[in-house]
């Protein structure tokens, strides 16, 4: 391996390692404030990809069919559920909440398709799927809340798989490309350049990185959430609810998840199923990071992506093992300074 072989898979491997990045944040910020492994994530970022190539060619994006099948859906659990509490008269407070504000994305995806505005595609894809974060929070999340990590694992599996049938529907089997955000190359030597799109996406990633972590540390609004996170009784007691926190936890995530699409749909092609293998890579990487640290997930993409590509110039077929097999060190790692602090509290106590 030479030089310029070098370069050209670090590259690569950056490009990656902040793909999973993104999709790390995502995956680190909704479990620790909800327990859950929201493996559709990946779902939600690949309609926001499949959404902007749709509007791209002059047509309405079918995501929209799906955040008006789950609109109709929590509409009619959220009348049942007033109906037997006897609250009718909070109708009109659930029907703003929960009808009118997720289908105003919708309204603006619709319009943009009819435009010729680039931008305005971009933001309408993004916004598109914001809705379906909480939406599937409460319609499927929320009932069982109090089920064990195993319990909503396998829940969010079967989600995405549903999620995944339904794009194939709605998208097809075809896989698509969108106009890239920033075109060109940048030129760093005579024989390698990096795409001025891949610029976008790494810097993206660490920008975020960056907010996340400051967030949590210094606003109000991450304050909650962590408190959420690392105490959900006595965040209880003081005040905060858990229903509130989840669905901010979801409104932010399916956010990320917009980003996320609209800027790797120019860099790889986009298949209705294209998310959970991403997801699944991104996890890795949120399991080196703890589950709850922001700059350890980050440091946990970069060894993901890094690895995938040159394991994928030594041998493409054995590089998705390669990346997962990353996790046994990894959890034979944090066992054993588990165990380790384990007895080091039992002989205290003794």
């Amino acid at each position: 391996m030479d030089t310029d072989i070098a370069m050209i898979l670090l590259a690569d491997g950056l490009a990656g390692s902040a793909i999973y990045m993104l999709f790390g944040l995502g995956l680190v910020l909704i479990f620790s404030v909800t327990r859950v492994i929201f493996v559709p994530f990946g779902s939600m970022a690949v309609f926001a990809a499949l959404s902007l190539a749709a509007m791209e060619n002059g047509q309405t994006p079918a995501a929209i069919k799906l955040v008006v099948l789950f609109v109709l859906i929590v509409l009619a659990m959220e009348f049942l559920r007033l109906l037997r509490l006897r609250q009718m008269w909070l109708m009109p407070k659930t029907l703003i909440s929960w009808g009118l504000l997720p289908l105003i994305p919708c309204g603006i995806a619709w319009w943009a398709a009819s435009l010729d505005s680039e931008t305005l595609r971009v933001v309408a894809a993004i916004l598109l799927v914001v809705p379906l974060g909480p939406l599937v929070e409460r319609a499927v999340l929320r009932p069982i809340a109090n089920a064990s990590v195993l319990s909503l694992l396998i829940v969010a599996l079967v989600l995405d798989l549903v999620l995944s049938g339904l794009g194939l529907l709605w998208f097809g089997p075809e896989g698509l490309r969108t106009k890239a955000e920033l075109e060109g190359t940048l030129a760093l030597s005579s024989n390698f350049s990096i795409r001025y799109q891949t610029l976008l996406t790494m810097g993206t990633a660490l920008v975020l990185a960056f907010v996340f972590y400051f967030g949590f540390q210094r606003t109000r609004l991450g304050k909650v959430l962590h408190a959420t996170a690392s105490n959900p009784v006595g965040a209880r007691l003081v005040g905060i609810r858990p229903a509130y926190t989840a669905v901010v936890a979801h409104v932010i995530g399916a956010f990320l998840a917009g980003i996320v699409g609209v800027l790797i749909s120019p860099i790889i092609t986009i298949y209705y199923d294209t998310g959970l293998m991403l997801a699944l890579k991104a996890f890795v990487a949120a399991i080196i990071g703890g589950f709850f640290s922001y700059p350890l997930t980050a440091l946990g993409a970069l060894l993901v992506g890094v690895s995938e590509s040159y394991a994928s110039f030594w041998n493409s077929g054995l590089k998705d093992a390669i990346v997962f097999g990353l996790l046994i060190p990894v959890l034979v790692f944090r066992s054993y300074f588990a165990s380790r602090a384990e007895l080091d509290e039992e002989e205290e106590d003794v």
